[in-house]
C-alpha cells in the first residue's frame, strides 16, 4: 500500500536511475519504501556488516538480512519460492554460475557506474554484474597445526588427519564449489574438467584428512576445522575474529591460483524495487567499492578507481598482491 501511494512500484520496471527521474527521485522512492530485504550476507564476509549499516544510516532504510549463513542456492530458492511476498529478497549476491543460470529471476538495471565495470564482468542487458572477488585460499590454525599447508598437494599429508574442510557444501555454496574447482586445476583439471578436483577430495576423505563439518566461523573458533579452504577475505576475517585466541594464517595455494567474483542482482519481483536499486547504486559507488576493499575483497571497479583517484590507498595497501596470475572462470562459461 505504501509503495503504491508513493509510486515506488513504478521502479520495478526502471532500468536505470535516469529512467526513473534521477538519483534524487530514486532516493525519495527508496526512503518511502523504508525497507530493504537481503539474504545470506554474513556480517564478517567482505565487510558486509559495515556496508549494510552504512547504507542503512545514510538513507534511513531498515535492512533485513536473513539466513546469514545461507548459500547461493538458498538465495535462488528464496526468489523462486517467495515470489513477490513482503519478506522476499529484494536483491541477492550469488556465485557466477548461479547468476548465469537464473537470469529470468532478475530485473535488468544498470547502475550509474556501469561503464566502470569491465564488459566481461557484467550482463550486457543489466541482469547482473560482478561486484567483488577474491582468491581461493587455505586458512590454518597454527595452534593446532604445526606446519600449515601451502598447496593442495600438501593436504595429503597424514599429519592433517580430520583437519581439512570446506567452508560449506560444494553442492550449494559457490565458495566451496570454487575450492573444489581450484583443486581440479591443481591436479591436472581445467575449467572444462572438474573431475580431478572431485577425485582429489574423495581421496582426502578416504585417507581421513577431509571432514564434512563446514568450516564456518563457529567451527573455526572451536578448533573443529583447523584447516579451511575458503576465499582469502573470509580467512582474513577469521584471523581478525580469533586474534585473541590463536593465530590463523591465509595462503593462496602454490599449485592453483584461482580467483572469481560474486554477482549482484535485483529480484524481478522485489517487494521494495526502489530500495533494491538504491542498494546497488551504493554498492557500485566509490563508497561501496572502497568498503569491499576494506574487507579485503577486490572490487570490480578497482582499476577504474585507481585511474580516477577514488580508491582508498590505505585499504589498497592492505590488500596484498599474489605472485601467480590468477586463473578465473569468467572466460570459461
Amino acid at each position: 500500500m505504501a509503495a503504491t501511494a508513493f509510486g515506488a512500484d513504478n521502479w520495478s520496471t526502471k532500468t536505470s536511475a535516469k529512467a526513473g527521474g534521477g538519483m534524487a527521485a530514486l532516493i525519495k522512492a527508496a526512503k518511502a519504501e523504508g525497507t530493504l530485504n537481503l539474504i545470506a550476507d554474513p556480517l564478517n564476509w567482505t565487510n558486509y556488516g559495515e556496508i549494510i549499516s552504512t547504507f542503512s544510516k545514510t538513507y534511513g532504510i531498515k535492512v533485513n538480512d536473513v539466513n546469514k549463513l545461507g548459500t547461493s542456492q538458498d538465495e535462488i530458492n528464496a526468489l523462486k519460492t517467495l515470489g513477490g511476498q513482503s519478506r522476499a529478497p529484494d536483491a541477492i549476491d550469488v556465485g557466477q554460475s548461479y547468476a548465469l543460470a537464473n537470469g529470468s529471476l532478475f530485473a535488468a538495471y544498470k547502475v550509474a557506474a556501469w561503464k566502470n565495470i569491465p564488459a566481461s564482468n557484467k550482463d550486457a542487458n543489466g541482469l547482473w554484474a560482478n561486484d567483488y572477488g577474491g582468491y581461493v585460499s587455505i586458512g590454518c590454525n597454527t595452534s593446532i597445526v604445526k606446519v600449515c599447508p601451502k598447496s593442495f598437494k600438501d593436504l595429503l599429508n597424514p599429519a592433517y588427519k580430520n583437519d581439512v574442510a570446506f567452508d560449506n557444501s560444494p553442492v550449494t555454496a559457490n565458495s566451496a564449489f570454487s575450492g573444489l574447482w581450484a583443486g581440479a586445476l591443481a591436479n591436472g583439471g581445467s575449467f572444462d574438467n572438474i573431475q580431478p578436483g572431485i577425485d582429489f577430495f574423495q581421496k582426502l576423505h578416504q585417507i581421513g584428512n577431509f571432514v564434512e563439518t563446514p568450516g564456518l566461523p563457529g567451527a573455526i573458533a572451536s578448533g573443529q576445522t583447523p584447516i579451511v579452504i575458503d576465499w582469502d577475505y573470509n580467512n582474513a576475517a577469521a584471523a581478525v575474529a580469533n586474534a585473541g585466541k590463536f593465530k590463523w594464517t591465509t595462503a593462496v595455494p602454490t599449485d592453483a591460483s584461482f580467483a572469481a567474483y560474486y554477482a549482484q542482482a535485483i529480484s524481478a519481483k522485489a517487494p521494495h524495487p526502489a530500495a533494491a536499486r538504491l542498494w546497488l547504486e551504493f554498492l557500485y559507488s566509490p563508497k561501496g567499492q572502497n568498503l569491499w576493499l576494506k574487507g579485503l575483497g577486490r572490487p570490480v571497479e578497482l582499476q577504474a578507481m585507481i585511474k580516477a583517484g577514488t580508491v582508498n590507498k590505505t585499504y589498497l595497501k592492505r590488500c596484498r598482491p599474489y605472485r601467480s596470475p590468477p586463473s578465473t572462470p569468467l572466460r570459461h562459461r
